[in-house]
């Protein structure tokens, strides 16, 4: 009989304790409503979401266009940029140092979430919500990426240790020493050359879509 009394009271308790649990939840929720904060489920890359990101959805119609171009900025850097490991990882087994494939890799690894923290997501969020304060943060990234997409074009010495980067300079340094090698970084040259004039490109019209919207 103590055995059954104990169970129901502790079953009572249970009950009581997960009621207590959704009530605060639901606070929660409610607070959250009320204070207009949204928030964002993470769906893509589809096969592995890290982001949000929906254009279709939260984007004006008449914006889309230029932020699918945009978009494509972002991806395009980041193909460069992983470009750019796999190209030093070649001229690495072909005698180029090791120390050239880790610089690549760390500007992947820092590039890649940098630029999408710094200037594509401050973008999104300016074309949803069309604040003029997001749109100037990104002009000012968004320069900088543009500077460093034609900087990683040349590859000067001067900036980057030997040819950890494949711009046009460490190709032709390259391909005196491998072939296979020197082929990969001018293909990696090819595509910061790309992203650069891509990136132009957008800072253009988007320029122009800030100034038509003001």
């Amino acid at each position: 009989m103590n055995d059954s009394s104990q169970k129901q009271r502790k079953l009572a308790d249970w009950e009581a304790e997960l009621r207590k649990k959704e009530m605060d939840i639901k606070r929660r929720e409610d607070a959250i409503a009320k204070s207009g904060v949204q928030i964002d489920d993470k769906n893509w890359p589809p096969f592995f979401p890290i982001i949000h990101h929906d254009i279709a959805k939260e984007i004006p119609v008449h914006a889309q266009k230029l932020q699918y171009l945009a978009f494509a900025s972002w991806l395009g850097i980041v193909l460069c940029l992983v470009f750019n490991v796999i190209a030093t990882m070649v001229c690495w087994i072909k005698g180029g140092g090791v120390k050239i494939f880790f610089l690549a890799t760390i500007y992947a690894l820092i590039g890649c979430p940098l630029s999408y923290v710094l200037w594509y997501r401050p973008l999104y969020r300016a074309m949803r919500t069309d604040s003029a304060l997001k749109f100037g943060w990104f002009f000012f990234t968004y320069l900088i990426h543009i500077g460093f997409c034609i900087v990683a074009a040349i590859a000067p010495p001067i900036f980057f240790h030997g040819k950890s980067l494949t711009g046009v300079l460490a190709a032709i340094d390259v391909i005196s020493d491998s072939l296979l090698a020197g082929i990969f970084y001018f293909i990696g040259f090819g595509l910061f050359c790309l992203e650069s004039l891509l990136s132009l490109w957008v800072l253009q019209k988007i320029y122009l879509y800030f100034r038509g919207n003001k």
